[in-house]
């Protein structure tokens, strides 16, 4: 595949070759690591820091929520942020603050600075992440930057299975603390070291930022799992739980009338015509919502219910893991083969298979022969609808808009875990706060319905036909 490129370059290589450039590629993805590893990395912590915080279930939901909420909202802004003002300048004040937001939280006494924590943690991880895209992007070039692309994706496959690992070493050790500390060294040394090997390039003419876009999205989809998280509460007919999910329409209305006057919007509407678009977020928003959950789930119920430590919890998650990275690796050679339709059906049925027995599971069964093999199939489905979901937003679409669809498909990425774990709290909020089953039993059997409605829908959503798999990258 390289020699297939190498003849169209002059043999000198181009002028902006930076010889410093795979050492700026390794730091990069360091940083991009760190925040990956951070979605994952606090499941496993959660009911250690319930235990020690004395967190409410509701509390502990925003924990995994606030940060991908943030994250995701926010990041449309971050590359806008970036090439407004330079993405070298975006990435270490993403970085700065995710740092700074870690050290908040591993030092947090109560739930509020814990959660204010979180928020910061997903405020600079939405400028860090798309700053350091631009930059894997714009240092590399020809058979180069498929190279450093392919590095960059396999971070993200990568950084789900280490931490669960690494959150299920760090809470059994030194405690829960810790899997926020441990970026607090990593980020003081990429904050040292990266200014010395990324250039400064000049920053691209800024089209304007769309602040208000960006607030209202975030607020609208913050509304939106408020009302999901306390409907386990307060029940689905309260008005504490119908005013912010009325609230989350509302503002998200307002937002699409924003975007619609805005000059230089954050979110292209036009976008959501788009056939290819539509099917990929939709993809996107259930697998993550599907796979978040099940981390979510798993590590309560094993430690809640089974007694299991948070190390042990970490090594039933690490195969579940290691076959979303497989089923990603098949999903990338079939979707070229088999088309995103079939591609995506197959792994959503697959997943609904998966899930299928652990609505049966009792409170003698063994965790390593039940839970972990349906969890680790499920898993190898979601795997394949990941790659899917791109491959179908990004290859299906003329190349010049790649861009923007990239940032729509990441956006529902992100989100897509809160709102997953909003939901599967509330079902499963009276097993959590007393520690039964029948809770986990409903979540589970929800799981197993959602993604056989979705592997239902796929055919009339995804257009037929093989999308072009050099599509843009995604951001993990």
């Amino acid at each position: 595949m390289t020699h297939a490129h190498t003849h169209t370059h002059a043999p000198s290589p181009p002028v902006s070759a930076d010889p410093r450039r795979w050492t700026a590629l390794a730091l990069i993805c360091t940083a991009q690591f760190m925040l990956i590893l951070d979605v994952t990395v606090v499941n496993v912590a959660l009911p250690s820091m319930a235990a020690d915080l004395d967190l409410a279930r509701s509390t502990l939901t925003w924990v995994v929520t606030a940060y991908t909420l943030c994250f995701g909202g926010l990041m449309l802004l971050g590359g806008r942020l970036a090439d407004g003002i330079g993405a070298r300048r975006t990435l270490l004040a993403g970085l700065g603050l995710f740092t700074v937001a870690s050290l908040a939280c591993g030092l947090a006494p109560d739930a509020p600075t814990l959660l204010a924590g979180r928020i910061a943690q997903g405020v600079g991880a939405a400028l860090l992440s798309p700053a350091a895209l631009s930059l894997v992007t714009t240092g590399f070039h020809g058979a180069e930057r498929n190279k450093a692309l392919g590095v960059w994706a396999a971070i993200g496959g990568s950084g789900s299975a280490a931490g669960v690992l690494l959150g299920g070493a760090l809470t059994a050790g030194p405690g829960w603390q810790w899997v926020f500390y441990v970026n607090v060294p990593v980020g003081v040394a990429l904050l040292a070291a990266l200014p010395a090997v990324v250039p400064a390039r000049a920053p691209q003419r800024p089209r304007g930022l769309d602040v208000p876009g960006a607030l209202l999205v975030t607020a609208a989809t913050g509304a939106l799992v408020y009302g999901l998280v306390r409907a386990g509460d307060a029940g689905w007919t309260s008005a504490s739980t119908l005013l912010p999910l009325l609230g989350s329409l509302v503002l998200y209305g307002i937002f699409a009338a924003v975007e619609r006057a805005s000059r230089a919007p954050l979110m292209d509407l036009r976008m959501f015509t788009r056939r290819p678009v539509v099917a990929g977020s939709f993809l996107m928003l259930v697998a993550t919502a599907l796979l978040i959950s099940f981390f979510f789930l798993g590590s309560v119920q094993l430690q809640h219910l089974y007694g299991f430590d948070a190390l042990r919890t970490g090594l039933v998650f690490l195969p579940v893991a290691v076959t979303t990275g497989v089923g990603a690796h098949l999903g990338a050679r079939l979707v070229g083969v088999l088309g995103s339709r079939i591609c995506a059906a197959g792994g959503l049925t697959l997943t609904a298979l998966g899930c299928a027995p652990l609505p049966f599971l009792t409170a003698d069964s063994n965790p390593w022969a039940t839970l972990l093999p349906a969890l680790a199939v499920a898993a190898l489905g979601l795997g394949a609808v990941f790659v899917t979901a791109t491959a179908t937003a990004l290859g299906m679409i003329d190349p010049h808009e790649a861009g923007l669809a990239s940032g729509i498909v990441n956006t529902f990425h992100e989100v897509g875990g809160s709102i997953g774990v909003a939901v599967v709290s509330t079902i499963a909020a009276t097993s959590i706060t007393t520690g039964t089953l029948a809770g986990y039993r409903t979540a589970f059997t929800a799981c197993a319905l959602a993604a056989a409605a979705a592997a239902l829908l796929t055919p009339l959503l995804v257009p037929p036909g093989r999308p072009r798999t050099t599509g843009g990258p995604h951001v993990h």
